[in-house]
């Protein structure tokens, strides 16, 4: 046990690096103004821009909002309203002690929706974020006019070490609070097909939050409660259009995975990205941009006005 503990301390990179300041963080330097709103009792930061039918993006595991960096102008360009958040306990967003569970992400979602006037919205969501935008799917159909899974999580997938370590009762709390740049560097990379297209910018910005004092008990805490595998046998209950989108080189859940769950969703199809990996929306932006506004554009005029009529 000490010898694990000591290999996985060496494997973060102990020392702390400075963080970029709230200013220098993303949307600072482009068209969108973040902004915060309190939802569900947590507080959440967020971008909400363009005109148009709503789409809500929900990124992954210790991401934020600047997953969707290269995704959001193309889309409000579109002729889109565009909103993304950072969830619950990541990003600059509150990091309370609980709930981390599936359920609670996908009320939050709902309450966000809720208080920014949206009666339903296309969800695009990208690993983590892709399971808690079919939790939404599934319990609040009315909500949900159609979906887009990223690199979906949802039916399992095997964990790195240090996720498994970190719900530990003892080893886990110690673990991250080691945390480094040089881990947050080396996981960023790993959800790259190529990662020499990951930058030290890039890397500052995913950095930022994880030096936060809380952010290591809300990580422990979504590694505890959520259930990665929640979608198992509950596929069929999602009614809205779907676009499953995956990585072809993607080595955090893997390209089979992808395909049973289009499988497993009624409509939906299954398109996939050669050359790229998990974070495919980072590292292939104008493939996945292209396949998204054909979707929205094409497969959202074919879906009923009324949803809860339609339903």
């Amino acid at each position: 046990m000490r010898r694990l503990l000591l290999l996985l301390l060496c494997a973060v990179g102990g020392c702390r690096a400075r963080a970029l300041p709230e200013a220098q963080l993303f949307p600072a330097g482009t068209e969108f103004t973040a902004r915060y709103l309190v939802v569900d009792g947590t507080r959440i930061r967020y971008i909400d821009a363009g005109r148009g039918a709503p789409v809500v993006f929900l990124h992954g595991l210790g991401a934020s909002m600047y997953a969707w960096r290269k995704n959001l102008g193309a889309v409000a360009a579109a002729g889109f309203r565009v909103i993304a958040f950072d969830n619950r306990g990541f990003g600059l967003s509150d990091k309370p002690p609980t709930p981390y569970d599936n359920a609670a992400y996908a009320r939050l979602a709902i309450a966000l929706m809720d208080s920014l006037g949206l009666s339903d919205a296309v969800l695009v969501g990208h690993s983590m974020g892709g399971a808690i935008a079919a939790e939404v799917a599934i319990e609040y159909p009315q909500r949900v006019r159609g979906l887009v899974l990223v690199g979906s999580a949802g039916l399992g997938a095997r964990e790195p070490l240090l996720f498994r370590v970190g719900r530990w009762p003892v080893l886990g709390p110690a673990l991250l609070a080691f945390r480094g740049r040089g881990l947050t560097a080396r996981l960023l990379k790993s959800t790259y097909s190529d990662p020499g297209k990951v930058t030290e910018a890039d890397v500052d910005q995913y950095y930022a939050p994880v030096t936060l004092p809380d952010y290591g008990r809300a990580l422990r805490g979504a590694l505890r409660e959520f259930h990665f595998d929640g979608l198992e046998g509950r596929l069929d209950r999602i009614a809205a259009p779907t676009v499953v989108l995956w990585g072809e080189e993607d080595r955090w859940v893997p390209l089979g995975l992808g395909r049973a769950l289009a499988s497993g969703v009624t409509r939906s199809a299954f398109l996939s990205v050669p050359h790229a990996g998990h974070s495919v929306q980072e590292e292939a932006p104008d493939e996945v941009n292209h396949l998204l506004v054909r979707f929205l554009k094409d497969g959202l005029p074919r879906v009923p006005g009324d949803l809860a009529l339609a339903r």
